[in-house]
């Protein structure tokens, strides 16, 4: 059985509810199981910053750009709709566990032209894991870091040449110790932006480490949060979408 939950404004629709609307784009966020035990519809890590992340988002995409932003949407990589949608975004993915067949999956929807993008996971206890995935991904193709001057992606609507790190809420200051949280305000690890290329260098996989940029959509309308940040968060999710949707 698939694993998908349709996402108008804020609240949640099971999928026996009519189809989505239809539109040019769709926050499609990528279910899995984790190794804390969580996953599917109800529970797990996937769901950080759901669904407050892309309902902020793609008020902004509206606003911003020409592009028809649809509702969210939440599926599995079981799911045979995942190949609908150009662009699907993973949070924690220092936590996820995937299995032979999802793997397997995942690779045929990043060679058929898919775009994933993976955001909010920590050090390097997390890098491991995540990069243990990409080397059963795809272990001929190595990660390299994001060219901010050559690589389109970071051009191809907004010219994104300064990388500022994307601290989630619970890393700023004495909010974050109140709160129990991540690194409280300390110094984060060094921020990477980094990617998976197929061989005609399409960027297939962005991977923001040492980041949170769904913290930034989540948080838009916060005033604590710093609105250059949700700023840059804004540019960074917008130029992914339209080099997924274009490439």
């Amino acid at each position: 059985m698939t694993s998908a939950w349709i996402i108008p404004g804020s609240a949640q629709v099971d999928p026996g509810q009519p189809a989505l609307v239809s539109a040019e784009f769709h926050f499609a966020r990528m279910i899995y199981q984790d190794d804390r035990g969580g996953g599917g519809r109800g529970r797990g890590w996937w769901r950080q910053d759901w669904p407050d992340a892309e309902t902020h988002f793609l008020q902004g995409l509206t606003r911003l750009t020409r592009v028809d932003g649809g509702r969210g949407v939440t599926l599995d990589l079981f799911d045979d709709r995942l190949f609908d949608y150009p662009w699907l975004y993973a949070t924690q993915v220092g936590y996820w566990v995937l299995s032979d067949q999802e793997i397997a999956k995942l690779r045929e929807y990043l060679l058929r032209g898919g775009f994933l993008m993976t955001d909010d996971f920590f050090d390097q206890r997390e890098w491991f894991v995540f990069e243990e995935s990409m080397h059963r991904l795809f272990p001929d193709r190595p990660i390299l870091e994001i060219d901010a001057d050559t690589d389109e992606v970071l051009h191809v609507l907004y010219d994104v040449d300064k990388f500022t790190q994307i601290p989630g809420l619970r890393h700023l200051g004495g909010w974050g110790r109140r709160r129990g949280g991540g690194f409280g305000g300390a110094r984060l690890p060094e921020p990477r932006w980094r990617g998976i290329y197929d061989d005609d260098g399409r960027l297939m996989i962005a991977i923001n480490f040492n980041q949170d940029i769904g913290d930034a959509w989540e948080h838009a309308d916060d005033a604590f949060y710093p609105e250059p940040m949700t700023a840059l968060a804004y540019r960074f999710g917008i130029n992914y979408l339209i080099y997924a949707m274009t490439h």
